[in-house]
């Protein structure tokens, strides 16, 4: 299948490698031609456009930073409405917002074409391995069409509803992650300085009841234990953009996020210290801090 991909960082740079590896034909664009070398080597073709990939493609994914720069691709000059084919589908593996995507489907939609919201969980190691939950919003018919390249992208492929909904899940799912994972480094601080060793109190949390239901992941320990904040598996700017449309989100529908408000303003404040492209577990630091303790593996 002719497939467009417009984006080509560290997302979703993987993620059209494996659509390539897949047996696709890929056209691709980015800001930066240069990020679209290694997928030329694989035989995908360069266009200049968002709107000359959208002439020459089936299907249309984009991997972008937020909303401004989706609206920009799909909707701005020389964007994609300009050049979208009938019953072409275009699919969003942004995290952005709710309300724009559905503002960017009706345009589309109105030129004959379809629109799907997909973001993506799992961080780049996920996209590098084809591991990425993925979130998807659209028309059933549509979502099942393009079920099998979804599936090239994640391990896990779930329809949470119309356009937008992918979105709304991906929001709420990182704003709930955020919120648990500086709760988390709290109590750790806790533990550490009332003579718990931080390894023994991470297997309590394990096999405890809610670890058990909210599984701790190994790159716990491994970040958090070792005091390695500099290989980020996904940095706390990023954190701080998702919740920050979750937020968004939540005033748009008039629901209180107070948890989600106070990791936010924890978030603001690693930023803050110039943390922003560091591991989003570096707020384990500001947990120290005010504790005055350092939560590391004595073993």
């Amino acid at each position: 299948m002719n497939v467009g991909f417009i984006g080509l960082g560290k997302m979703g740079g993987p993620m059209a490698r494996n659509l390539i590896n897949a047996g696709h034909t890929l056209v691709v664009n980015d800001v930066n031609e240069a990020a679209t070398a290694a997928h030329r080597e694989l035989g995908a073709t360069w266009a200049a456009t968002p709107r000359e990939v959208a002439g020459k493609s089936e299907v249309i994914f984009t991997s972008l930073p937020g909303p401004a720069e989706v609206d920009a691709v799909a909707l701005g000059g020389d964007g994609l409405i300009e050049g979208i084919t009938p019953g072409a589908i275009y699919v969003d593996l942004s995290t952005g917002s709710p309300t724009a995507i559905r503002r960017v489907a009706e345009r589309i939609e109105a030129a004959g074409a379809h629109v799907v919201d997909a973001p993506v969980s799992g961080g780049v190691q996920g996209a590098d391995k084809g591991t990425l939950a993925v979130m998807v919003g659209g028309a059933p018919e549509i979502v099942e069409r393009i079920r099998p390249m979804l599936e090239v992208l994640g391990g896990s492929v779930v329809h949470v509803g119309d356009v937008g909904s992918g979105t709304v899940a991906k929001l709420v799912h990182n704003a709930i992650s955020m919120t648990t994972r500086i709760v988390i480094q709290e109590g750790m601080a806790l533990a550490v300085k009332a003579g718990v060793d931080a390894n023994v109190m991470l297997t309590v949390l394990r096999e405890a009841s809610f670890g058990k239901q909210l599984v701790l992941t190994d790159h716990i320990p491994d970040l958090v234990l070792k005091g390695d904040f500099d290989h980020p598996r996904f940095s706390l700017g990023l954190s701080h953009k998702d919740v920050s449309l979750a937020l968004e989100l939540a005033r748009e529908m008039e629901v209180p996020m107070a948890m989600a408000q106070m990791a936010d303003e924890e978030i603001r404040r690693g930023i803050d210290r110039g943390w922003a492209d560091r591991d989003n577990l570096v707020t384990f630091l500001l947990a120290e801090e005010r504790a005055g303790v350092v939560v590391r593996d004595k073993k």
